[in-house]
């Protein structure tokens, strides 16, 4: 064997197996899915002034989109997908009401998005106003509107097939009682999380055979002793079974890396969240063999 060809399948071998995949499992057939995900942008359409004592030149849309685009570059197997508060935090949401944000998410080919609180900011009607703008679709499994003007415009979960693998993606939304005003929010019913959650992996899992199940949840990763009640994102991963991915929102969390929980099965899944602003990209890769068993890892990549 020549020397050139042994680094390079010697360094071959030392990628996959960080991976957790053998080398005899790696084979042309292996699909590759990436998963880029942000959440709580909240209006930050240019990047923080050099000066910012806290994020100083960081994040901005453009900066985004090239990021984003480079990837799908290197992976044509990519879904982009938000965690809700896509609204309100500068003045380009007071000013253009939610329009820009759309328009530019559009424009970066998200696939699909879920909803936050403050995309309640324009109340439940100025939600509504906005959604001509954008091309990519929303999910809320526990969210019903049927009563209110967004009726008809959000879906419980959305299927995706990237080059032969069924990806399922469901929404579930934090209670807005105490947290909106009733005002904004209208006839909007908020429904168990846990309750929806369970139908929803039923459904994409059992009834769907989706070989990747995944959660763009605004609940929050997790609260503290005086909210230990409260449905988190760690405690929604804990509680079930079947969902891969958890891609979270609300608490502004910042992980370098996924969370990795113990389902009620037993099995792994990754909990995921990038801070807010839109500082951050998350990255998951997903690699699957013959048989659709996976593997996958995580990072966060500055903007």
């Amino acid at each position: 064997m020549k020397r050139r060809d042994f680094i390079e399948k010697t360094a071959a071998s030392t990628a996959l197996l960080s991976l957790g995949l053998s080398l005899s499992s790696f084979k042309s057939d292996i699909q590759h899915v990436t998963i880029l995900h942000t959440n709580d942008v909240h209006s930050h359409i240019d990047p923080f002034p050099m000066d910012d004592p806290r994020n100083p030149n960081m994040g901005g849309v453009a900066r985004r989109a090239s990021l984003i685009e480079t990837i799908r570059q290197e992976n044509p197997n990519v879904l982009l997908l938000d965690a809700g508060d896509i609204f309100q935090g500068t003045p380009y949401f007071n000013y253009y009401g939610g329009e820009l944000e759309f328009k530019l998410m559009s424009m970066m080919k998200y696939d699909l998005s879920t909803i936050g609180n403050h995309d309640f900011d324009n109340g439940v009607d100025g939600l509504t106003a906005q959604m001509p703008h954008a091309t990519f679709e929303f999910v809320s499994a526990n969210y019903d509107f049927k009563n209110t003007t967004m009726d008809g415009f959000v879906k419980p979960f959305k299927i995706f097939n990237k080059n032969g693998i069924k990806i399922g993606v469901f929404g579930i939304g934090i209670e807005l009682e105490g947290l909106v005003d009733k005002r904004m929010y209208k006839e909007t019913v908020y429904n168990n999380p846990l309750e929806a959650t369970q139908d929803m992996v039923r459904i994409l899992k059992n009834e769907n055979k989706c070989d990747l199940v995944i959660c763009l949840s605004h609940l929050g990763y997790k609260y503290g002793k005086e909210d230990s009640n409260k449905i988190s994102d760690l405690k929604l991963a804990e509680q079930t079974k079947d969902i891969d991915l958890i891609i979270g929102g609300h608490t502004h969390t910042f992980l370098d890396k996924p969370t990795i929980v113990k389902n009620l099965e037993g099995k792994d899944v990754l909990v995921n969240q990038v801070g807010c602003y839109g500082i951050n990209l998350g990255r998951i890769d997903f690699y699957f063999d013959n048989d659709k068993s996976k593997s996958a890892n995580g990072k966060s990549i500055i903007v």
